[in-house]
């Protein structure tokens, strides 16, 4: 069996003898629509790619350059479209519109899978349905084609599994896929737009917002693939109840990080201690809060934990934050002099405010030293507080050494009250 019997058995004539004029009008209509295509696209392209960024951000991989070739392919694909269902072309001239066409839509579903993120291995196999499905289509052979991939198959139960619905279904969740991304990401940059809502519940709705787009598309998905739910109720509300005690933890952490969102006890930006944990929080995730400490280390905390242990937040109401720095003094030094310039030394250091004004306390009269407290405010706890401290006794340090306060070390007095008396060997 030859190539023009196999394709008049899938319902496509070809005839027998090619006609040049024909070949020649369709090869012109193709290459006059990818012309305008790409002409229309290079004007085209930068300002659906602002409009882009405009809408959903600045998209990593989101170049005019991916923009452009969506606009060329989609732009050719309907002009050719219009072609082949309005122009009266002869079979062969139809079959070059078609192909042309084919390849057209394959490289715009192509480029749009690509531009959702999907990997270059799935945006292959929808290219490649693409193609044969707006050839087939184009050229009337669609039924014959969908009888074959029918064909294919096997019956379990009262369901048939058959080659049409594995390629139905791939299609429906990648577009579907591709839908809710672009709908999501389109979501969260409009949210997070507002201004009239702060961090934390901007945060919240765009979660929310996730969350209701992946189940519509969910439904979506269910409804459009046939898939029948009501034999599975035992099934799944056994199923519910195992995944229910299995992970009540995450749903736990997901209900506390949600409850952290809507009462802004804890925010992203907020420096807080939990447990042995210093950072500021990165940001509260379904199952974490993340935490960065000073050491660039990210510590992951479960939204539960932060709910039901005690949690110190440096930053809830206000970011300024009072750090006490120790210091001894000797016995023997002008304690006036020693106040006076531990107030000079932090009045001096950079991240200190000037108000509230740094001030010192005596502590206690300790065993080596009289201990003080210098007391200065900050106003950015996210940068830490250990080289404030650094700071100010370096100074603190310098200062003392040039005025001769002393800064004592431990010392104790020995007194000897008696001993016993040691005998020499002669005397014995």
């Amino acid at each position: 069996m030859d190539w023009r019997t196999w394709l008049s058995g899938i319902g496509l004539e070809v005839p027998a003898s090619p006609n040049v004029d024909a070949i020649v009008i369709a090869v012109v209509l193709v290459a006059g629509a990818y012309w305008i295509g790409w002409f229309a696209a290079g004007r085209i392209a930068p300002r659906m790619t602002a409009a882009v960024h405009r809408w959903t951000g600045r998209l990593e991989g989101m170049t005019t350059k991916l923009v452009c070739a969506v606009c060329r392919y989609g732009i050719t694909s309907l002009l050719l479209l219009i072609v082949g269902n309005s122009a009266a072309l002869s079979p062969i001239g139809l079959m070059i519109v078609a192909v042309a066409l084919g390849v057209s839509i394959a490289l715009l579903s192509y480029h749009i899978a690509k531009a959702a993120g999907l990997g270059g291995a799935t945006a292959t196999v929808l290219a490649a349905i693409a193609l044969i499905a707006a050839t087939a289509g184009t050229l009337g052979g669609m039924r014959p084609l969908i009888e074959g991939l029918d064909g294919v198959g096997f019956t379990v139960g009262k369901r048939r599994l058959s080659l049409l619905g594995g390629v139905n279904a791939v299609v429906i969740v990648a577009v579907l896929f591709v839908v809710a991304r672009i709908v999501n990401r389109i979501l969260v940059h409009s949210i997070g737009r507002l201004h009239a809502l702060d961090l934390s519940q901007r945060v919240l709705v765009q979660k929310l917002a996730g969350i209701v787009v992946i189940v519509v598309a969910g439904l979506i998905g269910i409804d459009l693939l046939g898939i029948d739910l009501t034999a599975l109720t035992v099934f799944s509300g056994a199923v519910g109840l195992a995944v229910g005690f299995g992970l009540q933890k995450t749903f736990g952490n997901l209900i506390a990080g949600l409850i952290l969102l809507m009462d802004r006890s804890v925010k992203p930006g907020d420096v807080i201690v939990v447990g042995d944990t210093f950072g500021a929080v990165g940001k509260i995730g379904v199952r974490a809060v993340s935490v960065v400490t000073r050491d660039g280390k990210e510590h992951l905390i479960p939204n539960e934990q932060l709910m039901t242990e005690p949690v110190e937040n440096w930053s809830y109401s206000s970011r300024n934050v009072r750090i006490h720095i120790p210091v001894g003094v000797g016995y023997g030094s002008d304690l006036a002099v020693a106040q006076k310039l531990m107030v000079e030394a932090a009045t001096a250091a950079q991240r200190v405010l000037a108000e509230p004004k740094p001030s010192v306390w005596l502590k206690d009269f300790g065993a080596s030293s009289v201990d003080h407290d210098i007391l200065v405010w900050i106003a950015d706890p996210e940068l830490g507080v250990g080289n404030v401290r650094s700071d100010v006794l370096n100074r603190v340090w310098v200062l003392f050494k040039d005025n001769g306060i002393e800064i004592p070390f431990p010392q104790q007095d020995v007194h000897i009250r008696s001993m016993p008396e040691v005998r020499s060997p002669e005397r014995t």
